[in-house]
């Protein structure tokens, strides 16, 4: 390949009606999931994403995207736009997407402390009618794409970007939004928000336990809200399943077994309905952990109640991508 140089993605590009070639790699293991993308024909590594039908402006098996392709536009879709070669897209998500964008939100502020691109947040903005966004990042990349994204969708001026680190959490007063057009702040800045939010999108994996006091900080003191935290859990085979597997039984690949599983790019198996007692257990501690913290801040007793535990995806064998629908509301004196 190397030998051939462009002339060989040159005609890579001509066969499939594209204008720019790149090879994927793995995400780096680092806090920003960086991806190791080589740009191998084009000037630079910006594409437009659709949502609600998953159309790239180019394509993904081959991690190439087409500069010049038709891209179609879907009415009340979702359109991202981000550069390949600094930030990551995990189609692995859109069910759970869809699902935020099913959320009823009207007149509520949302803050979201692990924005990205804007996965959720733009499905919390175009779809689910939040009232305003905070979105928290600190990747500087992800910050101009979020950016970028929001103007494209016309939602630029009901979201203000706080770009840093969002576990850094000011003792100030929680600021109002930026105006739009302004500059986000440093990347140095420490995140100034505090009682400000209905709802808070916790959508880190594979643990966000840092961000659950800055989740409860911004969060109304007086009236509460609900916290969507995104976990993964880890579910050991039951022992059946495990000695079926073990002696090759064809149920141990069944469904209902372990032996199949989704992987965080779709998959083929449905993770299904089913609670299973691993996923239980880590949301109601994760439900006691939230209580006490909030009591803790504000010095008086909290209830939570768990509202709903969605599966997004199996993201390994055994381990799977929850988010956990906790409502949290102060008790009455």
């Amino acid at each position: 390949w190397r030998v051939a140089g462009s002339e060989l993605w040159e005609t890579v590009a001509s066969a499939l009606g594209a204008r720019r070639v790149a090879r994927r790699g793995r995400v780096m293991p680092d806090g920003m999931r960086t991806p190791s993308v080589t740009l191998l024909l084009g000037q630079h590594g910006w594409v437009e994403h659709v949502d609600n039908g998953i159309r790239w402006a180019g394509a993904t098996g081959c991690g190439w995207c087409g500069e010049g392709t038709a891209l179609t536009i879907w009415a009340g879709c979702s359109r991202y736009t981000f550069d390949v070669t600094k930030c990551m897209f995990s189609p692995g998500n859109i069910t759970e997407k869809l699902r935020v964008a099913s959320l009823p939100c009207s007149g509520e502020v949302v803050v979201d402390l692990y924005a990205g691109i804007g996965y959720f947040t733009l499905p919390f903005l175009v779809h689910a009618g939040a009232a305003f966004v905070h979105a928290c990042e600190w990747n500087s990349h992800a910050v101009e794409a979020l950016h970028r994204t929001l103007v494209l969708n016309g939602v630029r001026d009901r979201c203000c970007i706080h770009s840093g680190d969002s576990r850094q959490v000011s003792a100030a007063p929680g600021r109002g939004p930026l105006p739009a057009g302004l500059p986000s702040p440093p990347l140095s800045s420490q995140l100034q928000l505090r009682d400000v939010a209905d709802r808070v999108n916790l959508g880190l994996i594979p643990s966000l336990e840092e961000g659950w006091p800055v989740a409860c900080r911004v969060l109304k003191k007086d009236m509460g809200g609900i916290l969507h935290i995104h976990h993964n859990v880890e579910t050991p085979l039951a022992p059946t399943v495990a000695l079926q597997a073990e002696r090759g039984s064809p149920e141990a690949a069944s469904p209902g077994g372990e032996a199949q599983h989704p992987t965080e790019d779709g998959g083929e198996e449905a993770l299904g309905a089913r609670l299973r007692p691993e996923w239980q257990r880590w949301a109601e501690a994760t439900a006691t952990r939230i209580q006490g913290l909030l009591a803790e801040l504000h010095g008086r007793p909290w209830h939570s109640s768990i509202l709903h535990i969605e599966a997004v995806k199996s993201y390994a064998p055994h381990v799977h991508h929850l988010v956990l629908d906790l409502q949290c509301r102060p008790m009455l004196p």
